[in-house]
Order: C-alpha cells, then structure tokens, then sequence
C-alpha cells in the first residue's frame, strides 16, 4: 500500500502523514514513512527525538553519495548514469520509532533549470525503487508539487491524499496538485480536512469537494497545537485525534476497495 500526501503549506498534511504511519504500525504494518518535503518535520510528528536525528541528512542533499553512485565527474555536461544502485540506501539511512521507519528523502532544487543532475537522478532512482519494489506499507510526505512522482512511479500510489484548509487557497494549491496528478497517472484522489474549527469550516470545505472522494477530518485540535509546539507526536496526547484518524482509514479502506490494504508478514523490531 503506498499513500502520498500533499496539500498547501503549513495545510497540516505532515501532522495527517505522521498520524497515518503511527497508526497503521500500531495496526501491525510494517510502515516505511518518506519525508520529501523540504522543510523536513514528519519526525517529530512520528514522535522521533531530535537526538536520533543527530547527523542525519537528506538524501537530496548527500552530494558525494549521489556522485558515488552515478558516477558523475565534476564539470559542466559530464556524463553520469541514470539508474544507480540504490536497494542498500533505506537500510542505511532510515530511523526507527515505535514500528515506523523514516527516511528523510528531501528535494532536490533545480533553480528552475529542469536539468537532471546526479543528485536528482540519486533521488528519482529511490523514489522509484521505494514505490515499486517495495512491500512496505509506504507514507509519502510530499511537499504542494508532486515533482518526486514520474509517470514511472504514479501507477504504483493506491492513494494521493490531498490535505486541505477552509480557504480558497488552499482550495485553489488542492486543484492543481489534482490536475498535476491526473496528467501524470494517478487515478486515486482523495482529500481530507484539516484545522476544522466548527461546522462552518466544515461546510466549506465539503461543498467545495466530491463527497465520494473524502475521507474526513481533523479537528482544530488543543492536543494537536500543543503537540506542535513541544515537537512531540500528536498520536502519543490520544483522545478525539485518534478516533479521527482511524474514521480516515477507514474511509480509505472504503474508497480503494475491500481488500486493498493487506497487513504485510514482516514488521520491523
């Protein structure tokens, strides 16, 4: 089962993709959650210390590794291969908390040139062996681009959920990751609300979404904010976010099918 997450910033789709991964691992899944967005925070939503993630970087950011890998020389147009190695890389760089796996993919910036570097290249090539040669129960943390997923990749997500706000613009970044992610293959759409605050926010957002294809919500929650300043997991404070996350999944369950999510035979120690 792969589920990637997307939404505006600061929409609360990290708090959503952190949820998600503890409570499916909780559930007895063996869950792999992925990290792509570049402000870097689905660990302290997992509940994972500051202290495990001492020395720990993105791969985006490893530059020797990815010149390793490729084979890149330094200079302008030099040649480097395009599928490097990279089945030993998740073992080698992920943390674990509490039967989750992070790994801290990060993005690679382009300046806008489009240009494929090795770093991109290390990137895309992970990205693609985590989707598709992958057993994990797999949380993707996208940032509001989908730029990690290529036609290569796309058929592989069961899910794209997209986190969304009462607000137009939030409603406005929501449509075009939908559109972004139609072009390139994604058939599975779905959105959740976030920081609902009343049935006011609630009605806005449900009127402005295809009932079939939302999952629910998440409250503005005391717990959740509480959590955010401490930099500790909201799924640890319990209470009414639980009760919401596993209405989520099962709605998930619900919108893929009977018999979609199938807990797998390994799980991490």
């Amino acid at each position: 089962m792969k589920i990637a997450i997307a939404g505006k910033g600061g929409v609360g789709k990290t708090t959503l993709a952190g949820l998600l991964a503890r409570s499916y691992a909780e559930d007895g899944y063996r869950v792999l959650a992925i990290d792509a967005d570049p402000d870097a925070n689905l660990a302290s939503s997992i509940g994972i210390g500051p202290e495990q993630m001492v020395g720990l970087q993105p791969i985006s950011r490893m530059k020797e590794l990815a010149k390793e890998r490729t084979g890149a020389s330094e200079g302008y147009g030099s040649l480097f291969i395009l599928n490097p190695k990279v089945d030993d890389l998740p073992e080698r760089f992920f943390v674990k908390h509490k039967g989750v796996s992070l790994l801290l993919m990060g993005t690679v910036d382009q300046g806008g040139s489009g240009c494929v570097c090795p770093e991109h290249t290390l990137v895309r090539s992970l990205m693609k062996h985590l989707l598709l040669g992958n057993n994990d129960l797999v949380i993707l943390d996208m940032e509001a681009g989908i730029e990690h997923l290529g036609r290569a990749t796309a058929e592989s997500v069961d899910a794209l959920i997209v986190v969304v706000e009462a607000g137009k613009r939030s409603l406005q970044t929501a449509a075009q990751i939908e559109k972004l992610a139609t072009e390139i293959g994604i058939r599975n759409i779905a959105y959740v609300a976030s920081k609902v605050n009343g049935k006011g926010d609630e009605n806005f957002i449900t009127s402005a979404l295809p009932q079939s294809r939302f999952l629910g919500s998440l409250s503005l929650n005391e717990q959740i904010r509480e959590a955010d300043r401490l930099g500790s997991s909201p799924y640890d404070a319990g209470g009414s976010i639980l009760t919401e996350v596993e209405s989520i999944k099962e709605h998930l369950a619900e919108f893929l099918g009977a018999g979609a999510i199938a807990p797998c035979e390994e799980r991490y120690v």
